[in-house]
């Protein structure tokens, strides 16, 4: 090749280098905000069954001693971030869990990555599923990023769990599966590749073998004759794969052993494939050697994020409409800077304080008028009184008749002691206090629930604020309910004295048949007085002994009038117009000296679930604006 040539080719890979990178970048920058969280990210995962050479291809590719050893050596995901710099000494940085570190010493990886993997997966011999991230800048590497997954593993030993193979196929499939994940399997040319696991399982997850490219490790240890086997399969004649196969030949144990380093490793390997019998075309076929693999990851790896930026794209948009849409289903929660939760507070509290206002003025609340529930209670209770009025008359009838023998006391024959009627009236009234207790108990029940019903709805994700204002509402019904029972149990006693105005009562007997049975005529002047009201001669012919009980009847009438209203008129003040009332009062109270912080502790589920979407919400805006910024 002549010089000319040689710029020529040179200028061009530089060209490429540099368009790789931003791309190589972008979803760097992408997985580090966490939106692999979200959607899956174009990477590459390194697949290999144990003592594959998955760590020395790794260790080829980067230029540093990955932990080595026997059993599961990668024992949790570990990205490998490299980054070519020009005119720059090398440089590490490990990161995982929060914790962040740089070094500038290549040898301590391995110390490094060991502890990540003990501070992740234990001291023991389990797996995990966090990352550990390993940057790399060096001029001795390619731009590339790669994700190594745990070698897999058939039968546990030492101290494994049973089902650590089963573990560890889940840990490579959650990477594996995905369509943005480029496959890379690493399989030794000294094995059955058909009978290989990790081929198995990407041939499971991508059965075209569109994503997958394999990686054949231990030429040197192939048996003399299968080479034209191995060939073939380089070829893509046993198990055909779109991206191809590539052969290299990496540090052994013994080479490792001599302290070769890895620039003078990859010259031992260029010279092994230029001088074999069989696998010398494969160089000229950029199909061997880790150069010609660092190479192909690179620009498959550039190809497969420019394919994918469009859909990816396009993933970004409708699961940020998707994560705006979730949020609202979760109200505004409280600032995070704490000077601004004091008014945040006071508005909620007024808020609440404004439904329950409204509550108590029309009935109104989101659902449905509370009067709606309360009729039927005041009905049942009307229903009550009125029902008792039968019994009322048979319980005078029944004294009539038997009054003689049985009620007569002082009074000469033929005359009536009107304190008897009076006690008839009293013990009627007086059995009248206990259904008036429970239509007060069926109020206080549903204006509390009522009540607790908006305090819920107000204050559903601060259980602090819930609790207090709940047991506010309780300690309030429970002091106004002790008030009610007292006013109603006084104006029950009231009704023993047995009174209304004379006027009151003249109505009642004007409206009855009662003054016909007596022939008194209303147009007889001579039996009322001025104001229209019976004189001493018409109550002379009222009053007959049979006559008791019709005219206590018209009495029970009005004593009926006035409790089957006046009841519920004092139960409604008193359990929803006044408790509201008290209960706005001290809900404004409650905003002086709080404990602001402690009050608007939100429930830690749905807390968790906005802190989620918020995150999400995030991730996502910073994503859009990366793409946005690198396109």
């Amino acid at each position: 090749m002549g010089q000319k040539d040689s710029q020529t080719e040179g200028a061009f890979h530089n060209h490429f280098i540099e368009s790789v990178r931003p791309l190589i970048e972008l979803i760097d920058s992408l997985r580090l905000i966490g939106l692999d969280e979200d959607i899956g990210l174009p990477s590459i995962a390194v697949v290999g069954d144990q003592s594959s050479g998955k760590s020395s291809v790794l260790e080829a590719l980067s230029g540093v001693a990955l932990p080595r050893g026997s059993g599961i050596v990668t024992r949790c995901p570990l990205e490998l971030k490299l980054q070519k710099v020009k005119n720059a000494p090398w440089s590490g940085i490990i990161s995982y869990s929060g914790h962040r570190e740089t070094f500038n010493d290549p040898l301590k990886v391995d110390t490094l990555v060991r502890e990540a993997q003990n501070k992740l997966a234990g001291n023991t011999v389990g797996i995990c599923d966090e990352l550990i991230t390993l940057e790399i800048s060096s001029p001795d590497v390619c731009d590339l990023t790669m994700i190594d997954l745990p070698g897999i593993t058939r039968v546990p030993v030492q101290d494994q769990p049973e089902d650590i193979g089963d573990q560890i196929k889940s840990l490579i499939l959650k990477y594996a599966a995905k369509s943005e994940t480029i496959i890379l399997v690493v399989v030794p040319c000294n094995v059955d590749i058909a009978t290989t696991e990790a081929l198995r399982m990407a041939q499971k997850v991508d059965p075209e073998g569109l994503r997958t490219l394999a990686i054949l490790t231990k030429p040197d240890l192939i048996d003399r004759g299968a080479e034209i086997d191995v060939l073939n399969i380089v070829q893509g004649k046993v198990i055909p794969l779109s991206k191809g196969y590539i052969i290299v030949r990496c540090r052994g144990q013994s080479d490792i052993n001599d302290r070769i380093p890895f620039d003078k490793a990859m010259e031992a390997e260029l010279t092994f494939f230029r001088d074999h019998h069989y696998f010398s075309s494969l160089l000229d076929e950029n199909k061997a050697s880790i150069q010609c693999l660092a190479g192909k990851l690179t620009k498959e790896l550039a190809d497969h994020i420019k394919k994918s930026l469009p859909s990816l794209t396009e993933q970004i948009q409708t699961r940020l409409l998707s994560v705006q849409r979730h949020l609202k289903y979760y109200e505004q929660g409280p600032p995070l800077e704490e000077k601004m939760m004091g008014p945040f507070l006071s508005e909620i509290i007024l808020e609440f304080s404004d439904q329950i206002n409204e509550l108590s003025r029309t009935g109104h609340s989101k659902d449905k008028n509370i009067y709606i529930t309360l009729r039927p209670v005041f009905k049942k209770w009307d229903s009550h009184l009125r029902s008792t009025e039968v019994s009322f008359k048979s319980r005078v009838t029944e004294m009539i008749e038997m009054y003689n023998e049985i009620h007569r006391g002082r009074e000469l024959l033929t005359f009536s002691e009107f304190c008897e009627y009076e006690c008839v009236i009293q013990n009627h009234v007086a059995a009248l206090q206990e259904p008036a207790m429970a239509t007060l108990k069926d109020v206080r029940e549903i204006v509390q629930n009522k009540f607790r019903e908006v305090c819920h709805l107000s204050f559903d994700q601060y259980p602090p604020m819930r609790y207090i204002v709940s047991n506010m509402i309780s300690d309030i019904q429970t002091k106004q309910e002790a008030k009610a029972e007292k006013r109603i149990k006084e104006f029950i006693h009231m009704e023993k004295l047995v009174f209304t105005q004379d006027k009151v009562l003249q109505q009642k007997l004007d409206d009855s048949d009662i003054p016909q049975k007596t022939g008194i005529e209303t147009s007889d002047k001579n039996h009322y007085d001025d104001d229209t009201i019976f004189n001493s001669k018409g109550c002379a012919l009222l009053d007959t002994r049979n006559l008791v009980p019709e005219k206590l009847v018209l009495y029970y009438e009005i004593v009926y009038q006035r409790l089957t209203d006046y009841v519920p008129m004092l139960i409604i003040l008193f359990m929803l117009k006044d408790a509201a009332k008290t209960l706005r009062h001290q809900m404004l109270e409650m905003r002086n000296g709080a404990d602001v912080v402690k009050l608007l502790s939100e429930d830690s589920e749905r807390g968790r679930a906005r802190a989620d979407l918020k995150q999400r919400l995030e991730r996502l805006t910073q994503a859009q604006d990366l793409i946005s910024n690198r396109l």
